[in-house]
């Protein structure tokens, strides 16, 4: 059992997993790492490197800090997280018990343009299989996207639904973790209906009948973990107060998936109040 487990390892995550260590509480970080500061060839604008720094050695140096202060950091990949009395959070190969959670994942920049999804949003289109299941009770659903989130998603929509189709748009889906998943591999052409969704057209001009899908492409963010357990969301950011806490006692949140400045100034002062925070 961990007193924190901070989900996401950029500049907020780290940062909140370094003030909660330093405050001697046990401090877990799970992060799939392929963040969008390691993409950045050159940052200028941050103090301190005179003559600006990648965001990758910036990223690396972060690791290496928490690290030494002890910070235990387990690369894997969230697909659930629930509460009871504490927190239980699923990844990919293992499930981990903490008593509080930040969430540091950044924003979802997932969302595949393709013709339909924004327009039928709410009326077909779902991000969040366990919040919108109950609507598509006996059903023909479809899930779109590749990897293990994908699989996660179909597994909670199988039981309920009456048919459950993954979309890889043309990619290939991540070894099956589950059984009895249907694959469509196509390129997907549009998302079509008149009030709401009622099909799905492929490249090749064939159309498929479809109630409902469910964009689960990549990995989830920290928004979709956030709606999953019922945290306040607002325009796909997570509602904070001064605190860096959410409407679900004992949930943080800190960076991006907070809205405001996309900043890695702003995302370091987040992460320092919510590990504050929770020691608190």
């Amino acid at each position: 059992m961990y007193d924190v487990a901070v989900i996401g390892s950029g500049p907020a995550g780290i940062t909140a997993a370094i003030y909660a260590k330093r405050r001697n509480l046990s401090t877990l970080v799970i992060s799939k790492g392929n963040g969008a500061l390691e993409k950045a060839k050159k940052i200028d604008n941050y103090y301190g490197f005179a003559n600006g720094v990648s965001g990758k050695k910036l990223y690396e140096n972060g690791l290496n800090q928490a690290v030494n202060l002890g910070v235990e950091i387990v690369q894997d990949e969230v697909i659930n997280i629930e509460l009871k009395d504490n927190f239980t959070i699923e990844t990919v190969n293992s499930k981990y018990d903490t008593k509080s959670v930040i969430l540091a994942t950044g924003v979802n920049r997932n969302i595949p343009n393709i013709k339909g999804i924004k327009e039928f949003e709410g009326k077909g289109i779902s991000y969040c299989a366990i919040c919108d299941s109950f609507f598509y009770k006996e059903k023909d659903v479809a899930v779109l996207g590749e990897g293990n989130y994908a699989i996660h998603e179909f597994e909670t929509l199988k039981p309920i639904a009456n048919s459950v189709t993954i979309l890889t748009n043309g990619g290939k889906i991540v070894q099956n973790r589950s059984n009895g998943v249907v694959v469509n591999e196509k390129k997907i052409k549009e998302f079509r209906g008149t009030n709401k969704l009622e099909e799905v057209e492929f490249e090749d001009d064939t159309k498929q009948k479809i109630n409902g899908v469910f964009i689960a492409v990549g990995t989830a963010s920290s928004t979709d973990i956030a709606r999953r357990i019922g945290a306040r969301i607002e325009n796909n950011n997570i509602v904070v107060n001064e605190n860096m806490e959410t409407s679900v006692p004992r949930l943080y949140a800190c960076g991006d998936c907070t809205g405001g400045l996309l900043q890695i100034s702003k995302a370091i002062y987040e992460g320092t109040k919510a590990g504050l925070a929770v020691l608190k």
